[in-house]
């Protein structure tokens, strides 16, 4: 049986998780957001981030595009990485339609330069 300093380090790390998860959920809906809106110039690197995030196989990110965005977007895609990195969920299962809509975001940036989505 775990002694208590065990039970209480893994219970630390539960939480941990559980806060990185919920930040991370609510980083991707504001992430998606901006993607859906379409009206700034970031709008392609947050794009392709959130296509990174949902198969980053089949879309691979150069994280030096962090630096290329503004600090607030960079912050939630940070945020999005921490989520990712405890694995608790796959993020476009923790918003809305995630799955849904970050297909769509990727097909709209996909198809076309400068899409009109």
């Amino acid at each position: 049986m775990p002694s208590d300093d065990v039970r209480t380090a893994l219970a630390q790390l539960d939480a941990r998780s559980r806060q990185a998860t919920q930040a991370g959920a609510l980083a991707c809906e504001r992430l998606l957001r901006l993607a859906e809106q379409g009206d700034s110039g970031q709008i392609r690197r947050i794009a392709c981030f959130l296509a990174a995030t949902y198969n980053g196989r089949a879309f691979p990110l150069d994280l030096y595009e962090l630096r290329a965005v503004d600090v607030a977007v960079s912050d939630d895609m940070l945020c999005c990485l921490d989520a990712l990195r405890w694995g608790r969920a796959d993020l476009h299962t923790l918003v809305p339609d995630g799955d849904a809509r970050v297909r769509a975001v990727r097909h709209c940036w996909r198809r076309c330069r400068r899409p009109r989505c």
